[in-house]
């Protein structure tokens, strides 16, 4: 991926150490005294221009975020949509926001075993040639990964508008035997999904027609524990009539 931006990237990303974090490896086990609280942790991998992450942060300030990219120009322009997104007067960010610049593929040398509560998975990049396979986000090799990273309330939550990609992710699930979830072929189909923040590329896309997938992976014991009693409840509950 090439990006054209604006001189004076690096200039911008260095000036912002209280959102923009260079070198995510010196938190590593520490997130919880960045952002100074222990709320959980949601992180985006891959989080493009930002918009998703920086509404989220906006909605639910009881939980912090992490965005994950490994360019500059894109890292910048989240910056600017999370001060956006705040709408403060200062032009501050949100609190309960950070941006880290990092190549998702070395994750484990950001984050500690069961530092993350929540990863998402948007829009990530297909790479459709069979011979790419390892370097899809869903691929057993960052499975593995991801499950070492997050807590007792674990879970992913990934969408995509690459069908080939989607069934190729679900099948990795399955093999791994985890948990799934909320499965949908076409999130969109009946308008806009409820309490769901769409990406640039979810907006753009989802408008032309395109099917959106998603679904949500279970993976901590906590959350597990909770989804089955969530679906044993509502099969005892009554039958609307």
């Amino acid at each position: 991926m090439r990006l054209r931006g604006r001189k004076g990237i690096k200039e911008a990303i260095e000036s912002q150490k209280e959102l923009i974090i260079l070198t995510p490896s010196d938190y590593k086990g520490r997130w919880k005294e960045f952002f100074g609280n222990s709320k959980p942790i949601h992180v985006e991998l891959g989080m493009g221009k930002g918009k998703f992450i920086s509404e989220m942060s906006v909605l639910h300030p009881e939980v912090n975020y992490i965005g994950v990219d490994m360019y500059d120009e894109l890292v910048r322009r989240a910056s600017e949509k999370a001060r956006l997104a705040a709408g403060r007067e200062d032009g501050a960010a949100p609190a309960n926001l950070a941006l880290a610049r990092m190549n998702i593929e070395r994750i484990e040398e950001a984050f500690a075993a069961g530092e993350i509560d929540r990863i998402y998975l948007n829009f990530s990049d297909p790479w459709p040639k069979k011979k790419h396979a390892r370097r899809r986000l869903t691929h057993a090799g960052f499975l593995h990964k991801y499950k070492e990273l997050l807590n007792e309330s674990g879970e992913i939550h990934f969408k995509t508008d690459s069908r080939s990609l989607f069934e190729f992710s679900l099948n990795t699930f399955a093999d791994l035997g985890l948990r799934m979830r909320n499965i949908s072929l076409d999130l969109h189909a009946e308008g806009p999904a409820a309490n769901n923040v769409m990406t640039e590329y979810e907006s753009k896309f989802s408008g032309r027609g395109f099917p959106i997938h998603r679904v949500e992976v279970v993976l901590g014991e906590a959350a597990l524990s909770q989804h089955l009693q969530q679906l044993a409840a509502d099969k005892e509950a009554p039958e609307e009539e």
